[in-house]
Order: C-alpha cells, then sequence, then structure tokens
C-alpha cells in the first residue's frame, strides 16, 4: 500500500499552464527550475511537460525557499541536494536498524525471557520533513516567539 501512494505521488497529471495558474508564476520560471535541474518533469511523446505531485511539493518547497527566505536558485540546489542526501542517509539508517533488529530476533528467538532482557527500551525518536522543520522555525521565528 505504501508503494501505491508513492506510485501515485509520481504519476504525472499536470500540464505546465496549470502548475504556473495553481502558484501563480509565469510558464518561462518553471522552465528555468527545469534548465536548472531544480525540477525534472516527466514528458508526453508529444514533448509536453507534465508534472506529478511529487513535482507539486518540490515546487512549493522551492518557492518557500526563493520567496519567504530570499535564497537563490544556487542555494536552493544545495539545499535539495543535501536534502536527497539526508533522506538517502536516513533510509540507510532504517536498514540497519532493521537488520540489527532481525539479527537479535533470531539470536534470542529460542527463549522469550531471553529476548524480553536482551533488549533495552529505546525513546522513539520522531523525525520530520526538512520542509516540516524549516516551516515551523520560520512561522516562529516570523510570529515573534
Amino acid at each position: 500500500m505504501k508503494g501505491d501512494r508513492k506510485k501515485n505521488k509520481k504519476e504525472p497529471l499536470y500540464m505546465i499552464g496549470a502548475v504556473s495558474r495553481m502558484f501563480n508564476i509565469h510558464p518561462q520560471t518553471l522552465r528555468l527550475y527545469e534548465r536548472e535541474g531544480l525540477l525534472t518533469p516527466s514528458r508526453t511523446e508529444g514533448k509536453t511537460r507534465l508534472y506529478s505531485q511529487e513535482d507539486i511539493e518540490k515546487l512549493e518547497f522551492i518557492l518557500f525557499l526563493t520567496r519567504e527566505l530570499g535564497i537563490n536558485l544556487a542555494g536552493v540546489d544545495a539545499i535539495l541536494r543535501m536534502k536527497e542526501q539526508m533522506e538517502q542517509m536516513q533510509k540507510q539508517i532504517e536498514y540497519l536498524l532493521e537488520f540489527i533488529r532481525e539479527e537479535l530476533m533470531r539470536k534470542y528467538a529460542g527463549s522469550p525471557e531471553e529476548q524480553k532482557n536482551a533488549l533495552m527500551r529505546i525513546p522513539k525518536v520522531e523525525i520530520i520533513k526538512l520542509e516540516e522543520y524549516i516551516y515551523t522555525n520560520y512561522k516562529k521565528d516570523n510570529n515573534g516567539e
């Protein structure tokens, strides 16, 4: 089911005109973002750009960085690259934790009592998306909190 949602986010749905109206930006701005490598919409056989929900979310983040924070396109590119690296590292950490969990379960599979005593309780750490963190902190800073 999780994979289905991810597939749906990648499904190309919106043409460039619809996206430009949604965000009140000129279509040339979207083309510029594509030339700069910030967005990569899919193309039809007739070369029409089609934007997915994932592209729309990325565009919202780009517009937040440029409009609200005043970051130039080179800065946006660096932030997007770092964000991608952080997401990849997070996946690797999740994979490693799952591997460790499975190995411990396998090692202590014979005795439920040993298994219960073998693992320490670790508080769950809340992981939030970079966009949510920036939005939240930006709103706090601008509201004088």
